[in-house]
């Protein structure tokens, strides 16, 4: 499964340039660019991705699965989506970027409350800073954040400035992972 999801990932949502073009959140201009929405978004890479990470967590005692809206969001449901059909139901939810403005103006959509042990998940981790930013809000929230995942690591500090705070950090895939693959195309 996961070679397929490398595979899936080299091919729909990778770019390389020998020369830096591709600008990044940071600002920082990169030779390396993962558009994961076009893997987390397609159903093989759903199905794929539902179920390495199910794996990965129905262990950990968890009660739900999610992140900063929109990189974490098909993440979570794909998994929410595995953990149903395995028996072992978890719960996807949402961490706006901004509160809601009306209504209970809460910051974390979902079927979780405070005290619950989660995951928070994101799609790609560069310097880790939107994780970084999950993980705060959802402790601020009273979620018990046991570890993050992210799809990729880019291999660029993200996972350090996470496990500053305090948690395991793991990854489905590394960019190590995804530059061998292409470069074995490239020949």
């Amino acid at each position: 499964m996961k070679q397929r999801l490398i595979e899936l990932i080299c091919e729909k949502a990778f770019r390389y340039s020998e020369e830096p073009v591709f600008k990044l959140v940071s600002g920082r201009m990169s030779n390396y660019y993962f558009n994961c929405k076009a893997v987390t978004l397609h159903p093989e890479g759903m199905h794929l991705i539902g179920s390495i990470i199910y794996e990965m967590v129905k262990a950990a005692g968890i009660r739900g699965i999610g992140g900063l809206t929109l990189g974490a969001d098909p993440i979570a449901n794909a998994v929410a989506y595995t953990s149903f059909l395995k028996g072992n139901p978890l719960e996807a939810f949402v961490i706006r970027k901004n509160a809601k403005a009306h209504g209970t103006m809460q910051w974390i959509e979902g079927n979780i409350v405070s005290g619950d042990k989660v995951v928070i998940v994101d799609d790609v981790i560069t310097t880790g800073k939107s994780t970084v930013e999950a993980i705060v809000k959802a402790r601020d929230g009273g979620l018990s954040v046991v570890k993050a995942i992210a799809l990729v690591d880019r291999q660029e500090g993200g996972r350090e400035n996470i496990e500053a705070l305090g948690l395991p950090v793991e990854s489905v895939i590394t960019r190590d992972e995804v530059m061998s693959l292409y470069r074995s195309r490239q020949g």
